[in-house]
Protein backbone atom coordinates (compact mmCIF):
# COMPACT_ATOMS: atom_id res chain seq x y z
CA UNK A 1 0.00 0.00 0.00
CA UNK A 2 1.17 3.58 -1.22
CA UNK A 3 1.87 6.34 1.07
CA UNK A 4 -1.35 8.23 -0.39
CA UNK A 5 -3.26 4.84 0.15
CA UNK A 6 -2.25 4.63 4.17
CA UNK A 7 -2.89 8.26 4.76
CA UNK A 8 -6.44 8.30 3.37
CA UNK A 9 -6.78 4.81 5.50
CA UNK A 10 -5.63 6.76 8.56
CA UNK A 11 -8.54 9.59 7.25
CA UNK A 12 -11.02 7.02 6.82
CA UNK A 13 -13.03 7.40 9.75
CA UNK A 14 -13.72 10.97 9.41
CA UNK A 15 -11.55 12.54 12.26
CA UNK A 16 -8.99 15.00 12.71
CA UNK A 17 -5.35 13.54 12.98
CA UNK A 18 -2.45 15.76 13.53
CA UNK A 19 0.06 16.61 10.37
CA UNK A 20 2.78 15.23 12.92
CA UNK A 21 0.78 11.71 14.13
CA UNK A 22 0.48 11.20 10.27
CA UNK A 23 4.14 12.03 9.64
CA UNK A 24 5.23 9.63 12.38
CA UNK A 25 2.71 6.25 11.64
CA UNK A 26 4.06 6.77 7.99
CA UNK A 27 7.79 7.93 8.54
CA UNK A 28 7.39 11.12 6.08
CA UNK A 29 8.37 14.91 7.05
CA UNK A 30 5.40 17.17 7.50
CA UNK A 31 5.86 18.81 4.21
CA UNK A 32 5.69 15.10 2.99
CA UNK A 33 2.13 14.87 4.50
CA UNK A 34 1.04 17.75 2.82
CA UNK A 35 2.05 16.75 -0.57
CA UNK A 36 0.41 13.95 -0.21
CA UNK A 37 -3.16 15.74 1.19
CA UNK A 38 -2.86 18.00 -2.06
CA UNK A 39 -2.25 14.99 -4.24
CA UNK A 40 -5.72 13.12 -2.39
CA UNK A 41 -6.98 16.76 -2.95
CA UNK A 42 -6.54 17.04 -6.57
CA UNK A 43 -8.38 13.44 -7.19
CA UNK A 44 -11.32 14.57 -5.58
CA UNK A 45 -10.62 13.92 -1.89
CA UNK A 46 -12.22 16.18 0.01
CA UNK A 47 -9.75 17.01 3.00
CA UNK A 48 -10.03 19.91 5.85
CA UNK A 49 -6.86 21.27 6.77
CA UNK A 50 -7.17 23.18 10.27
CA UNK A 51 -4.37 24.74 12.34
CA UNK A 52 -4.44 22.97 16.33
CA UNK A 53 -6.33 20.04 15.10
CA UNK A 54 -4.78 18.82 11.86
CA UNK A 55 -6.39 16.67 8.92
CA UNK A 56 -10.09 14.90 8.22
CA UNK A 57 -12.11 14.11 5.46
CA UNK A 58 -14.99 16.30 4.63
CA UNK A 59 -16.87 12.57 5.40
CA UNK A 60 -16.13 9.41 6.49
CA UNK A 61 -14.71 6.82 3.38
CA UNK A 62 -15.22 3.10 3.82
CA UNK A 63 -12.40 1.88 1.96
CA UNK A 64 -12.58 -1.58 -0.01
CA UNK A 65 -11.47 -4.55 1.75
CA UNK A 66 -10.88 -8.02 0.13
CA UNK A 67 -11.59 -9.22 4.25
CA UNK A 68 -14.75 -7.39 4.67
CA UNK A 69 -16.12 -8.21 1.41
CA UNK A 70 -15.27 -12.29 1.45
CA UNK A 71 -17.24 -12.30 4.76
CA UNK A 72 -20.17 -10.68 3.67
CA UNK A 73 -19.57 -13.06 0.82
CA UNK A 74 -19.70 -15.99 2.92
CA UNK A 75 -23.07 -14.68 5.12
CA UNK A 76 -25.01 -14.08 1.64
CA UNK A 77 -28.33 -16.74 1.32
CA UNK A 78 -27.37 -17.71 -1.93
CA UNK A 79 -23.84 -19.07 -1.05
CA UNK A 80 -25.45 -21.76 0.22
CA UNK A 81 -26.32 -23.09 -3.20
CA UNK A 82 -22.26 -23.43 -4.17
CA UNK A 83 -21.78 -27.07 -3.50
CA UNK A 84 -18.46 -26.43 -4.09
CA UNK A 85 -17.33 -23.69 -2.01
CA UNK A 86 -17.36 -19.53 -3.53
CA UNK A 87 -16.53 -19.72 -7.21
CA UNK A 88 -14.00 -17.19 -7.27
CA UNK A 89 -11.15 -14.91 -6.08
CA UNK A 90 -11.50 -11.17 -4.90
CA UNK A 91 -9.05 -9.10 -5.91
CA UNK A 92 -8.56 -5.17 -4.52
CA UNK A 93 -5.99 -2.90 -6.21
CA UNK A 94 -5.60 1.00 -5.20
CA UNK A 95 -5.11 2.35 -8.75
CA UNK A 96 -4.59 0.72 -12.00
CA UNK A 97 -5.77 1.50 -15.92
CA UNK A 98 -8.70 -0.45 -16.28
CA UNK A 99 -9.92 -3.39 -14.08
CA UNK A 100 -11.75 -4.92 -17.07
CA UNK A 101 -7.72 -4.90 -18.77
CA UNK A 102 -6.57 -6.30 -15.97
CA UNK A 103 -8.75 -9.40 -16.01
CA UNK A 104 -7.97 -9.45 -20.03
CA UNK A 105 -4.36 -9.84 -18.71
CA UNK A 106 -4.93 -12.60 -15.64
CA UNK A 107 -7.96 -14.57 -16.72
CA UNK A 108 -6.60 -17.14 -19.09
CA UNK A 109 -9.58 -19.03 -20.45
CA UNK A 110 -10.97 -21.19 -17.92
CA UNK A 111 -8.56 -20.79 -15.55
CA UNK A 112 -9.64 -17.84 -13.41
CA UNK A 113 -13.50 -18.42 -13.84
CA UNK A 114 -15.17 -15.99 -11.28
CA UNK A 115 -12.84 -13.90 -10.12
CA UNK A 116 -13.72 -10.07 -9.51
CA UNK A 117 -11.34 -7.35 -9.83
CA UNK A 118 -12.05 -3.99 -7.67
CA UNK A 119 -9.89 -1.02 -7.73
CA UNK A 120 -10.42 2.60 -5.86
CA UNK A 121 -9.34 4.30 -8.93
CA UNK A 122 -9.37 3.59 -12.67
CA UNK A 123 -6.50 5.84 -14.56
CA UNK A 124 -8.29 4.58 -18.18
CA UNK A 125 -11.71 3.49 -16.93
CA UNK A 126 -13.54 2.57 -20.15
CA UNK A 127 -17.72 3.06 -21.25
CA UNK A 128 -19.47 1.65 -23.72
CA UNK A 129 -18.26 3.41 -27.58
CA UNK A 130 -15.18 4.10 -26.41
CA UNK A 131 -16.59 7.02 -23.94
CA UNK A 132 -14.08 7.42 -21.27
CA UNK A 133 -15.21 6.12 -17.55
CA UNK A 134 -15.16 9.42 -14.93
CA UNK A 135 -13.18 7.36 -12.24
CA UNK A 136 -12.26 9.55 -9.23
CA UNK A 137 -10.17 8.37 -6.23
CA UNK A 138 -12.23 5.87 -3.58
CA UNK A 139 -15.97 7.30 -4.83
CA UNK A 140 -17.20 4.98 -6.49
CA UNK A 141 -17.07 1.26 -7.42
CA UNK A 142 -15.29 -0.15 -10.41
CA UNK A 143 -15.86 -3.59 -10.68
CA UNK A 144 -15.06 -6.02 -13.14
CA UNK A 145 -15.70 -9.89 -13.40
CA UNK A 146 -14.84 -12.99 -15.33
CA UNK A 147 -16.93 -15.51 -16.03
CA UNK A 148 -16.43 -18.86 -18.61
CA UNK A 149 -19.25 -19.69 -20.45
CA UNK A 150 -19.31 -23.34 -22.36
CA UNK A 151 -21.48 -21.91 -25.03
CA UNK A 152 -19.61 -19.25 -27.81
CA UNK A 153 -20.61 -15.80 -28.04
CA UNK A 154 -23.20 -16.28 -30.57
CA UNK A 155 -25.11 -17.83 -27.88
CA UNK A 156 -24.86 -14.99 -24.94
CA UNK A 157 -26.99 -12.68 -26.94
CA UNK A 158 -28.41 -10.42 -23.93
CA UNK A 159 -26.04 -11.19 -21.48
CA UNK A 160 -25.32 -7.81 -20.86
CA UNK A 161 -28.70 -6.84 -20.09
CA UNK A 162 -29.34 -10.00 -17.49
CA UNK A 163 -26.31 -8.19 -15.91
CA UNK A 164 -27.92 -4.68 -15.79
CA UNK A 165 -30.78 -6.72 -14.11
CA UNK A 166 -28.69 -8.14 -11.61
CA UNK A 167 -27.15 -4.38 -10.79
CA UNK A 168 -30.52 -2.78 -10.41
CA UNK A 169 -31.15 -5.64 -7.82
CA UNK A 170 -28.78 -4.73 -5.41
CA UNK A 171 -29.32 -0.74 -6.06
CA UNK A 172 -33.25 -1.29 -4.81
CA UNK A 173 -32.28 -3.55 -1.93
CA UNK A 174 -29.86 -0.75 -0.99
CA UNK A 175 -33.10 1.74 -1.17
CA UNK A 176 -32.65 3.69 -4.71
CA UNK A 177 -36.06 1.96 -5.16
CA UNK A 178 -36.47 3.84 -8.15
CA UNK A 179 -33.90 2.53 -10.27
CA UNK A 180 -34.28 1.14 -14.05
CA UNK A 181 -32.78 0.32 -17.10
CA UNK A 182 -32.04 2.14 -20.74
CA UNK A 183 -31.26 -0.33 -23.23
CA UNK A 184 -28.97 -2.10 -23.40
CA UNK A 185 -27.26 -1.71 -20.25
CA UNK A 186 -27.46 1.92 -18.57
CA UNK A 187 -28.98 2.27 -15.39
CA UNK A 188 -31.00 5.39 -14.89
CA UNK A 189 -32.30 7.28 -11.76
CA UNK A 190 -34.85 10.08 -12.61
CA UNK A 191 -33.47 10.06 -16.35
CA UNK A 192 -29.85 10.10 -14.72
CA UNK A 193 -27.56 7.72 -14.83
CA UNK A 194 -25.96 6.10 -11.96
CA UNK A 195 -24.20 2.91 -13.54
CA UNK A 196 -23.34 1.04 -16.80
CA UNK A 197 -21.65 -1.83 -18.15
CA UNK A 198 -19.25 -3.21 -20.51
CA UNK A 199 -19.29 -6.63 -21.54
CA UNK A 200 -15.74 -8.01 -23.50
CA UNK A 201 -15.43 -11.52 -24.37
CA UNK A 202 -12.63 -13.83 -25.59
CA UNK A 203 -12.59 -17.55 -26.66
CA UNK A 204 -13.45 -19.83 -29.51
CA UNK A 205 -16.52 -19.82 -32.01
CA UNK A 206 -17.96 -22.59 -30.73
CA UNK A 207 -16.76 -22.39 -27.12
CA UNK A 208 -16.12 -22.12 -24.41
CA UNK A 209 -15.99 -18.13 -24.05
CA UNK A 210 -14.48 -16.14 -21.13
CA UNK A 211 -16.84 -12.66 -20.50
CA UNK A 212 -15.42 -9.82 -18.74
CA UNK A 213 -18.16 -7.88 -17.17
CA UNK A 214 -16.79 -4.28 -16.51
CA UNK A 215 -19.34 -2.41 -13.90
CA UNK A 216 -18.93 1.31 -13.01
CA UNK A 217 -21.43 2.33 -10.22
CA UNK A 218 -21.62 6.12 -8.98
CA UNK A 219 -21.54 6.26 -5.17
CA UNK A 220 -20.42 9.41 -4.14
CA UNK A 221 -19.54 11.87 -7.16
CA UNK A 222 -16.82 15.00 -5.93
CA UNK A 223 -17.82 18.30 -7.74
CA UNK A 224 -14.73 17.94 -10.18
CA UNK A 225 -15.88 14.22 -10.94
CA UNK A 226 -19.27 15.91 -12.65
CA UNK A 227 -17.63 19.15 -14.40
CA UNK A 228 -15.84 16.41 -16.00
CA UNK A 229 -18.62 14.16 -17.29
CA UNK A 230 -20.55 15.11 -20.49
CA UNK A 231 -24.30 13.75 -19.20
CA UNK A 232 -26.56 13.94 -16.60
CA UNK A 233 -25.73 11.75 -13.56
CA UNK A 234 -26.37 10.83 -10.05
CA UNK A 235 -25.26 8.36 -7.21
CA UNK A 236 -26.51 6.70 -4.88
CA UNK A 237 -25.23 8.83 -1.81
CA UNK A 238 -27.25 11.27 -3.81
CA UNK A 239 -30.02 9.71 -3.99
CA UNK A 240 -30.23 8.23 -0.73
CA UNK A 241 -29.10 11.50 1.16
CA UNK A 242 -26.13 9.14 3.37
CA UNK A 243 -23.55 6.78 3.49
CA UNK A 244 -23.48 3.12 1.57
CA UNK A 245 -21.62 0.36 3.02
CA UNK A 246 -19.06 -0.54 -0.26
CA UNK A 247 -18.10 -3.58 0.65
CA UNK A 248 -21.00 -4.94 1.84
CA UNK A 249 -22.40 -3.79 -1.65
CA UNK A 250 -19.95 -5.48 -3.53
CA UNK A 251 -20.78 -8.55 -1.77
CA UNK A 252 -24.07 -8.59 -2.52
CA UNK A 253 -23.77 -7.53 -6.78
CA UNK A 254 -20.97 -10.36 -6.60
CA UNK A 255 -23.53 -12.80 -5.59
CA UNK A 256 -26.11 -11.42 -7.48
CA UNK A 257 -24.31 -11.39 -10.64
CA UNK A 258 -23.27 -15.23 -9.96
CA UNK A 259 -27.01 -16.07 -9.75
CA UNK A 260 -27.55 -14.30 -12.99
CA UNK A 261 -24.72 -15.82 -15.10
CA UNK A 262 -25.82 -19.85 -13.60
CA UNK A 263 -29.39 -19.00 -14.81
CA UNK A 264 -28.00 -17.37 -18.09
CA UNK A 265 -26.06 -20.70 -18.98
CA UNK A 266 -29.12 -22.81 -18.44
CA UNK A 267 -32.12 -20.55 -20.22
CA UNK A 268 -30.12 -17.70 -21.99
CA UNK A 269 -31.58 -14.23 -21.80
CA UNK A 270 -35.45 -15.61 -22.33
CA UNK A 271 -35.74 -15.93 -18.38
CA UNK A 272 -35.09 -12.73 -17.78
CA UNK A 273 -37.18 -10.51 -20.57
CA UNK A 274 -40.17 -9.68 -18.21
CA UNK A 275 -37.70 -8.33 -15.49
CA UNK A 276 -36.15 -6.52 -18.20
CA UNK A 277 -39.82 -5.14 -19.42
CA UNK A 278 -40.52 -4.47 -15.63
CA UNK A 279 -37.41 -2.22 -15.17
CA UNK A 280 -37.43 -0.41 -18.57
CA UNK A 281 -37.84 3.31 -18.45
CA UNK A 282 -38.38 4.15 -21.46
CA UNK A 283 -40.93 1.27 -22.18
CA UNK A 284 -43.58 2.22 -24.96
CA UNK A 285 -42.43 5.30 -25.23
CA UNK A 286 -41.17 7.72 -28.54
CA UNK A 287 -37.67 7.16 -28.61
CA UNK A 288 -34.73 8.21 -31.22
CA UNK A 289 -32.38 5.19 -31.88
CA UNK A 290 -28.86 6.52 -33.08
CA UNK A 291 -26.93 4.50 -35.81
CA UNK A 292 -23.96 4.97 -37.72
CA UNK A 293 -26.53 5.18 -40.67
CA UNK A 294 -28.71 7.99 -38.98
CA UNK A 295 -31.43 7.76 -36.74
CA UNK A 296 -34.32 6.03 -36.19
CA UNK A 297 -37.81 7.42 -34.89
CA UNK A 298 -39.64 5.01 -33.38
CA UNK A 299 -41.78 3.20 -30.43
CA UNK A 300 -39.72 1.45 -27.86
CA UNK A 301 -41.32 -2.22 -27.95
CA UNK A 302 -39.33 -3.45 -25.49
CA UNK A 303 -36.60 -6.23 -26.12
CA UNK A 304 -36.14 -9.80 -28.17
CA UNK A 305 -35.09 -13.08 -26.63
CA UNK A 306 -31.92 -12.67 -28.07
CA UNK A 307 -31.59 -9.06 -26.19
CA UNK A 308 -32.35 -6.64 -29.49
CA UNK A 309 -34.38 -3.83 -29.09
CA UNK A 310 -37.72 -3.58 -31.00
CA UNK A 311 -38.66 -0.71 -32.00
CA UNK A 312 -41.85 0.21 -33.58
CA UNK A 313 -41.91 2.91 -36.80
CA UNK A 314 -44.34 2.60 -40.27
CA UNK A 315 -46.31 0.21 -38.78
CA UNK A 316 -43.96 -2.66 -38.02
CA UNK A 317 -41.78 -3.59 -35.26
CA UNK A 318 -37.71 -3.89 -36.40
CA UNK A 319 -35.26 -5.10 -34.04
CA UNK A 320 -31.51 -3.72 -33.52
CA UNK A 321 -28.45 -5.08 -31.81
CA UNK A 322 -26.89 -2.21 -31.09
CA UNK A 323 -27.30 1.76 -31.32
CA UNK A 324 -27.61 4.94 -28.91
CA UNK A 325 -31.60 5.38 -27.23
CA UNK A 326 -32.64 8.31 -25.85
CA UNK A 327 -35.68 9.60 -25.12
CA UNK A 328 -37.82 11.88 -28.01
CA UNK A 329 -36.47 15.12 -27.85
CA UNK A 330 -33.74 14.58 -25.35
CA UNK A 331 -29.64 13.50 -26.70
CA UNK A 332 -28.54 10.41 -25.52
Amino acid sequence: MGKDAQILALLADGRFCSGQELAKQLGLSRSGVWKIIQNLQSRGIEVFAVQGKGYRLAQPIELLNKDFIDQHIAAHPSMAAWRGGFPGDVVVLWEIDSTNRYLLKHGALGSAAGMTCLAEMQSAGRGRRGRVWVSPLSGNIYLSQLWTFQSGPAQLSGLSLAAAIAVVRVIHQFGVSDAGLKWPNDILVSGKKIAGILLEMTGESNGPTNVIAGIGINVRLPDTALQAIDQPVTSLEAELGRPIERNRFVAQLICELFNVYERFSENGFSTFMDQWHDLDVYLNQRINLNLPAGTILGINRGVDQGGSLRVEYNGQIHCYQSGELSIRGQTS
